[in-house]
């Protein structure tokens, strides 16, 4: 008997339908949803363009083999009596339902002016935490329709959603307005929305005839990748008819510069920097990157190379991205690179203003999270600004000018928001003296990183405030709760309450208890929130401890109001 029961594709509006009314589940044993949101905007931008986003492979349930359990962000499975286990396609399922059902820690939206003036999709989408006053102000359909902001959520049942949002928003101009503007959100309608509606997913049905033993042996050897032709490759086919070979100019770059081979660079950030310097007007789109001639090659490579390796030796001397797993974004290599080939090397003191502005750059980019949409977009307009800015020929980029902070964002960052998250991280890695690991007591590097395996743990352990009630799940995994530990110390900590590990540390022989905690943003006095257990108070104290790096790292002053405190406007 076969084990299939078909493989017919299936809409996605009618995937996410299964996965809200729990006709579609999981088995229990499968890891929890990890995707970034930029990974979920990545994906949407895919389906738009109606690209192929993988398969979904999942079995009829009749035997209930396994103990099964909802998506996140769903309603509760409860006694439901679901039809299938999704075996593979997790993270997509979940990205997308709570992009499109506007449920989970972030929302999605469409800038639909972008879109009628002729904006690709990937520069139009873009998502912000659910928790900011921004996003709860946008639930007001008055200012979606002032903005043209679509909120993905409105696409959730099809295409009819959007027709329904876009008449309503028409009916607010005058008559003449109103045609033009219905027009013009037809075409984008067609363009963009009935691609949406109208994407299907290969889907891969199991028989309910399946075996557990059969379930196990294929979960274990699903094939959850494919290998793509990269643009990297594409032109070093192209261009190997006019004796350049980037392959050759990759590996002398990697050999030449430690910092590229160490941060295991993708080449195609150098061709991306290659395209924003050759420009008069900067841009980086992998259309502009496949235009590249031979010409720009020649003329910009080595310039390209050593820009890329000069921005990674600041981001790990002076910003403390000390590990790859550590760069907010990969994509901001590009401009970095792209804005010290263009501007050249400086011999003279000139050079350490060039570096504190580019720091400062990096700092607002990172906390603003400014290249998690439309990074392409961003590269140019930064590149554009950057190097006038740098030649003390024009005023500071936008990112910084405009730069805006709400430090009890804190409270609500986990590792999904990986910009604020992996910048927090590093900025606490050089403030004073620079953070000392708990076993060693040295000053923690990236070399120090590996020897120890020194990873972010949490401080107050979430198995404790998990026993103590604390909820939810992410404030207790928030960046205020997370420190650099060697895997000794950590093993040490165990789920004990901080008083009781911070007092064993403190009678160990030697050991400079208010250095070391000092060092890693620690609260230290006899009446510190550590000692007393208080999680409120040590979330407090630390929020205040990490904006006055955050202040003197981007050079802001006071912090905006941006935040809402449980649900509603501060």
């Amino acid at each position: 008997m076969s084990l299939f029961e078909d493989t017919n594709p299936r809409a996605l509006k009618d995937l996410l339908a299964e996965v809200h009314n729990c006709t579609a589940v999981l088995p229990d044993f499968q890891r929890d949803f990890v995707w970034e949101p930029g990974a979920t905007q990545e994906l949407i931008v895919s389906i738009a363009n109606n690209y192929p986003a993988g398969s979904i492979l999942r079995v009829r349930d009749a035997k209930r083999l396994f103990a099964a359990r909802e998506f996140e962000g769903a309603p509760l499975l409860g006694d439901h009596k679901h039809t299938f286990l999704v075996l593979d396609g997790q993270q997509r399922l979940t990205s997308l339902y709570q992009a499109f059902y506007g449920v989970g820690e972030h929302r999605y939206y469409l800038d639909v002016r972008k879109l009628v003036e002729g904006a690709d999709f990937e520069e139009a989408i873009f998502h912000v935490r659910a928790a900011t006053k921004w996003a709860k102000a946008r639930e007001d359909f008055a200012l979606q329709a002032r903005e043209l902001l679509l909120p993905l959520s409105v696409l959730k049942g099809g295409a009819g959603g959007f027709g329904n949002w876009s008449r309503k928003v028409a009916r607010q101009l005058s008559d003449q307005e109103r045609i033009a503007l219905e027009d013009a959100l037809v075409a984008v309608e067609e363009r963009w929305i009935q691609s949406i509606d109208d994407y299907h997913f290969p889907v891969v049905t199991l028989s309910d005839s399946t075996e557990a033993d059969a379930l196990c042996t294929i979960f274990e050897t699903l094939n959850r990748t494919g290998v793509k032709l990269s643009v990297f490759e594409l032109l070093t086919a192209r261009f190997w008819p006019e004796n350049i070979r980037l392959r050759t100019l990759w590996d002398g770059a990697r050999a030449a510069h430690p910092a590229i081979e160490a941060f295991d660079v993708d080449p195609y950030y150098v061709l991306q920097a290659i395209s924003l310097a050759c420009r008069p007007a900067p841009s980086c789109k992998r259309g502009d990157v496949l235009n590249l001639t031979p010409d720009d090659i020649r003329t910009w490579w080595e310039r390209a190379a050593q820009g890329l390796a000069t921005g990674l030796e600041i981001l790990r001397d002076d910003c403390k991205v000390m590990l790859p797993k550590w760069l907010p974004y990969q994509t901001m290599l590009a401009p970095l690179a792209a804005t010290l080939a263009k501007a050249g090397d400086s011999r003279t003191a000139e050079a350490g203003a060039r570096r504190e502005k580019l720091k400062r750059w990096f700092w607002c980019a990172v906390f603003s999270q400014a290249y998690e949409s439309a990074p392409n977009s961003k590269s140019a307009k930064d590149v554009g600004e950057l190097v006038p800015w740098l030649l003390d020929q024009g005023e500071p980029p936008e990112v910084v000018a405009a730069f805006r902070f709400d430090p009890r964002a804190l409270r609500d960052i986990t590792p999904r928001q990986r910009s604020i998250y992996r910048g927090t991280v590093c900025m606490m890695l050089g403030a004073g003296g620079g953070a000392r690991d708990f076993h060693t007591q040295a000053v923690i590097t990236g070399k120090l990183m590996a020897e120890e395996a020194i990873d972010d743990h949490h401080i107050f352990p979430a198995a404790y405030l998990e026993r103590i009630g604390v909820t939810p799940a992410r404030r207790r995994d928030c960046v205020l709760n997370r420190t650099l530990i060697d895997r000794t110390t950590n093993e040490m900590i165990s789920d004990r309450a901080p008083s009781a590990y911070l007092a064993e540390l403190r009678k160990t022989p030697g050991f400079p208890f208010d250095a070391i905690l000092g060092s890693q943003g620690l609260p230290t006095a006899p009446d510190s929130p550590l000692l007393c257990d208080d999680y409120e108070a040590f979330l407090n104290w630390r929020q205040e401890r990490l904006w006055e790096e955050i202040r003197r790292v981007t050079g802001t002053r006071a912090a905006a109001d941006l935040e809402t405190v449980n649900g509603e406007s501060a």
